[in-house]
């Protein structure tokens, strides 16, 4: 019971993950203002970290009786979600309300590195659960 509850929550991570970064936040610029999507995107990456970090941090809870190694990692998803919510998304949202273009394209390309690796970490896990 322990292990497909840590599986269900693996699942939405994984898919949370992929749907939010590569089709929430596109589809918010394609179809409102540059202006419109950059706050509500901004409104939004606080939630989706919290997300992230909740929903990894179960898993781990859930699995770590049955696979020490999967709830390591998530818990790594977890904790690595933290700094990146407090201190990099506030420094690229500094960078972008500033101009700094050069600045805010690598902080951003970091964050997309972060969240790339929690979708690789979450996904590895994901097929941990196969027979």
């Amino acid at each position: 019971m322990m292990e497909s509850v840590a599986l269900l929550l693996t699942a939405a991570l994984f898919g949370g993950m992929v749907l939010y970064s590569a089709g929430f936040a596109g589809f918010l610029f394609t179809v409102l203002p540059p202006d419109t999507a950059g706050a509500s995107i901004r409104r939004a990456f606080p939630v989706f970290y919290l997300l992230v970090m909740g929903i990894s941090l179960l898993a781990a809870i859930f699995v770590w009786r049955s696979d020490l190694c999967s709830a390591i990692w998530l818990a790594i998803i977890a904790l690595s979600t933290l700094p990146t919510r407090q201190i990099l998304m506030p420094a690229i949202n500094r960078a972008n309300d500033t101009g700094n273009k050069k600045r805010f394209g690598v902080l951003h390309g970091l964050s997309v590195l972060v969240t790339l690796a929690h979708i690789v970490i979450s996904g590895w896990v994901l097929v941990r659960f196969l027979p």
